[in-house]
């Protein structure tokens, strides 16, 4: 059997190529974590993905990890030799590599710290913008923290903008004429976070991951896609709005006393 190595997708920007007449990657999951594999691990849910190989641009079938470092081990299974990125039983290590983060890549950490909620920042736009939209408030706030720190003038490498941290194309969709102006901003922002929520159903963790991600990658994964920054992002944003809620509860609390 041939086997040839060449650069692609797989695993970010490397596709481990399959033998020649084989044209099928395995996403495979398990506990979590995902491997890549010329047949259906044992053990974990695997999805098909067909790739053709006459395609210009393979798809990244892997996620958008950053700089990830993993090995690639053969086996026999089922009386043929496979190939897959996870140790299984029976396995030989074939060759070590480090990929990076595909540039293209929509998913991005935020460029807000962690820190105390902020409650007294951009007041009356978050106000109108959370009653208009019909959304939690301490929801709109920890997703503007983690994005840009309530930066009006924030813009990350990816290109998200203002307050919101959106995506040109978004801030188009949503109306937005100055992405740098904050009103316009968090009004949009609240705008599409609305219909992310609707979109699924009120769940807060998949609605965190679209607004990183996009819904396109939400789709593509079955849920909160693999990326580091996408995984840490959801993480800190439901932590900040639990704390958002008991700052702004307890801010409403101090004014009727």
């Amino acid at each position: 059997m041939v086997f040839a190595l060449r650069t692609a997708a797989l695993l970010g920007t490397l596709l481990l190529s399959l033998p020649t007449e084989a044209r099928t990657v395995y996403r495979c999951v398990r506990d979590g974590t995902v491997s890549l594999a010329t047949a259906p691990e044992p053990g974990s849910k695997c999805k098909a993905i067909e790739i053709d190989d006459n395609a210009a641009k393979l798809p990244n079938l892997w996620g958008n990890l950053g700089k990830h470092s993993g090995v690639l081990y053969e086996r026999w299974q089922d009386g043929r030799m496979v190939y897959s990125t996870r140790n299984l039983p029976g396995s030989i290590e074939v060759l070590k590599f480090t990929v990076q983060t595909p540039a293209a890549a929509q998913a991005h950490a935020g460029l807000g710290s962690m820190g105390p909620p902020r409650t007294d920042v951009q007041v009356a736009e978050f106000r109108a913008a959370a009653k208009s939209a019909g959304v939690d408030e301490a929801w709109l706030r920890a997703i503007a923290h983690v994005e840009s720190g309530y930066d009006s003038k924030a813009e990350s490498p990816k290109g998200a903008q203002g307050v919101m941290q959106l995506m040109p194309a978004t801030a188009t969709q949503y109306g937005v004429k100055d992405p740098f102006d904050a009103a316009q901003s968090i009004s949009a922002g609240a705008r599409h976070l609305r219909d992310l929520m609707k979109q699924y159903g009120g769940d807060l963790s998949l609605t965190a991951a679209a607004y990183n991600a996009g819904p396109g990658a939400v789709a593509r994964y079955g849920g909160i896609p693999p990326y580091a920054e996408t995984r840490d992002y959801v993480v800190r944003v439901l932590a900040l709005h639990e704390q958002y809620r008991k700052a702004l509860s307890a801010k409403t609390k101090k004014k009727s006393d």
